[in-house]
């Protein structure tokens, strides 16, 4: 059984008990939807705490179904209309197209309309006005019930029943759960109603929904303005702290104002730089007030950090229990398991200690306000890539491109890393070596900006100028995934020229591998437009016959697996057979398996076809690999709200990265053989660079 829920599940403490069945604590009863696949017990459960006795359906695919009047009274049980590939309409798991059809519809979780948020007095809150109940009791133990209910009457969901179909209207119903629950949707599972129910959580996800919290006690005061807040905004008091240049202990629960300046957090000996991140040249009003978390206040060139980001409505714990952060900031004795929180309150930091072994002690780092200004260390970053790339970003010259391409085809013919076949080709296996801090980046797709993000921050120019860095981009740097900018393919030929001149500035630490978009081919499209063939033809207007046949040469020269002691890559995913070291290197003659390694997704529930855990264990083996080695891909984002994904398909040290989103680039950074996310916001370089002078 393929479960998305799988070790995402945790229980939800702070319970209260309705007519016999227990809810979240703070669960208002008339928000509750109660939903799950055919046979689930839903009917029983809704009558059992008196809601209504009618099902509704509710059509996920339409725009406003949040308004829809099924909704109107609850608690009540609703059936799900789902999006499949294929069909205009939303089908139910019970519908005769879903029932009768000969493969696994694919499900297009990316038509589910999520309704709007807001934060306004006057506007209703469509996200927090329902919470979503998903009942999902073992497939085995449904299949049991349907067989059982036939001595009942006639029910023509169970015409044809077998467990498969019983599992895979499961799998639906689970995935369109975490779906929901990454949209910001209020969701929450239970397995049977004589359990607990649980909430959906990412390992180290410490943020609690307020409906699972415990109520508070707070009584409001309304001869105060902080009792009026909490009546209209629910807004409960806490304690501001100011900031100095003297250290200053934090002992109790305390908010910490944005202001655009940075501070340290010092426990023990081990100190934390505390960074409001301000994008530039972003509307004030889109900017989210973002926190980073690092060890040192600038970059230096002798070691490349990780760091963490705090996002608005997040909760972070500090201390040995969050494996991420341990992994990132390798905590002291001196730091706890838990030693405290940090929430991003709409922009302010609200730190809750937790354990009083250390004393926690926050200082002023530097006054000046960074929001109205570029840091010394991205300025010099971004003057390099003009002058690396030799002035304004804009796509070369037919001459200068045609240089510079044949530049790079003579670096890959005798690439650093790679063996040198009997055929006089470069093997399509890279092998780093581990003396330099790895970088992987997934899919670009002529996001410009998002590669100028990723070369201007954290000082990685220089780390790769002194080769203490290795950057590797897993292909599929072209053709936009932006509707409107499918056809047009000049930002994937500038893309291209970007790439084409860091490969020669970095010939021996600059990697990337060829992806399924690298090609001229006529299948390669994007919602039928043939972005492969539109390539070839716009570069032939621009630059001539000679350079699409350097081109093309660029492709068949670049590798399509990479390696070193600890970690593997490629751009989709490992093959479904059993191959040799020496197969992958020479993976040119095997075109089949070059396929698989460019096209394969991720096995689920609707692409029975993709690869699994197994898949993923025989290709580490082949490589040389040890268990749960890391093993990072693209190709297959997962959601359209993450840039990455740890551990993905329940598949321990599997990862995924994306890296073309519109909010912001993400990549991954290899630190103590355990890859680490890094995000970063979106912001207009591209523009900012070129009017630099």
């Amino acid at each position: 059984m393929i479960d998305p829920l799988k070790k995402k599940l945790l229980p939800i403490e702070d319970l209260q008990e309705i007519r016999g069945v227990q809810l979240p604590a703070r669960l208002n009863f008339v928000q509750l939807v109660v939903t799950g696949p055919p046979g689930a017990g839903k009917t029983y459960y809704v009558n059992k705490v008196h809601g209504w006795p009618n099902e509704g359906y509710v059509d996920l695919t339409r725009k406003g179904w949040w308004k829809d009047q099924t909704l109107t009274y609850r608690p009540r049980e609703v059936h799900l209309g789902f999006p499949f590939k294929g069909f205009d309409e939303a089908l139910t798991v019970f519908d005769k197209e879903w029932l009768e059809s000969e493969k696994p519809l694919f499900l297009e979780l990316d038509r589910i309309q999520i309704p709007p948020a807001s934060t306004s007095l006057f506007q209703v809150n469509w996200r927090t006005r329902y919470i979503f109940e998903f009942l999902l009791p073992d497939p085995k133990t449904i299949y049991e019930r349907r067989m059982a209910r036939h001595t009942e009457g006639y029910f023509p969901v169970d015409k044809n029943l077998s467990l498969e179909m019983v599992t895979r209207q499961s799998e639906i119903y689970r995935e369109v759960a975490l779906y929901l629950d990454q949209a910001g949707m209020q969701i929450y599972v239970r397995e049977r109603i004589s359990k607990p129910p649980m909430r959906i959580a990412e390992k180290d996800d410490v943020n609690v929904p307020e409906w699972a919290e415990a109520s508070s006690d707070f009584r409001p005061d309304l001869t105060t303005i902080a009792g009026w807040k909490w009546l209209v905004f629910r807004e409960e008091p806490v304690n501001w702290f100011t900031v100095t240049d003297t250290l200053q202990e934090i002992t109790s629960e305390c908010r910490i104002p944005h202001d655009g300046k940075t501070f340290d957090m010092i426990i023990g000996d081990q100190q934390f730089v505390f960074r409001p991140e301000i994008p530039m040249g972003v509307k004030k009003k889109n900017i989210q007030k973002n926190w980073l978390i690092a060890r040192s206040k600038d970059c230096s060139r002798d070691t490349i950090h990780g760091f963490a980001r705090i996002q608005v409505g997040e909760t972070v714990l500090i201390g040995h229990d969050n494996h991420q952060y341990d992994e990132i900031f390798h905590f002291a004795d001196c730091v706890s398991k838990r030693h405290l929180t940090v929430t991003n309150l709409k922009g302010d930091l609200v730190i809750k200690p937790q354990d009083p072994k250390t004393a926690i002690q926050i200082v002023r780092s530097g006054d000046q306000d960074i929001r109205e200004r570029l840091g010394t260390n991205r300025y010099n970053a971004i003057t390099a890539i003009r002058d690396m790339y030799g002035g304004e970003l804009v796509p070369l010259s037919a001459d200068e491109a045609l240089v510079t391409i044949k530049d790079v085809n003579r670096i890959l013919e005798h690439e650093s890393y790679r063996k040198v076949l009997k055929s006089g080709m470069p093997a399509a296996l890279l092998e780093i070596p581990e003396d330099q801090t790895l970088l992987i980046a997934g899919d670009l797709h002529a996001n410009i900006d998002n590669f100028l993000k990723i070369l201007s921050e954290n000082c990685l120019l220089a780390h790769l100028a002194v080769s203490r860095a290795s950057l590797l981009l897993l292909g599929d740097a072209v053709h936009s995934e932006i509707p409107e900018e499918m056809e047009n393919m000049d930002s994937s030929i500038l893309m291209m020229d970007l790439i084409f001149k860091m490969k020669c500035q970095f010939p021996e630490n600059f990697f990337y591998l060829l992806g399924n978009h690298d090609s001229f081919d006529v299948d390669i499209s994007k919602n039928g437009v043939s972005q492969g063939v539109l390539m070839r033809k716009r570069l032939l207007e621009l630059r001539g016959e000679e350079y699409v046949r350097e081109m093309q040469r660029f492709y068949d020269l670049l590798p399509l697996v990479m390696k070193t002691k600890s970690c593997a890559a490629c751009h989709a995913g490992p093959p479904r057979k059993e191959v040799t070291l020496r197969e992958i290197r020479h993976l040119r003659q095997y075109p089949k398996i070059c396929k698989e390694i460019l096209t394969n997704r991720l096995k689920r529930s609707h692409y029975l076809a993709g690869y699994d855990k197994s898949d993923v264990k025989r290709f580490r083996k082949s490589l040389g690999l040890p268990k749960k080695a890391p093993f990072v891909v693209g190709h297959t984002p997962l959601d359209p709200f993450n840039s990455f994904w740890k551990n993905a398909g329940n598949i321990k040290g599997h990862h995924i990265i994306y890296s073309g989103h519109l909010a912001g680039p993400s990549l991954y950074m290899q630190i103590r053989k355990k890859m680490i996310p890094l995000s970063y916001p979106a912001e207009p370089l591209l523009k900012i660079i070129n009017e630099m002078s």
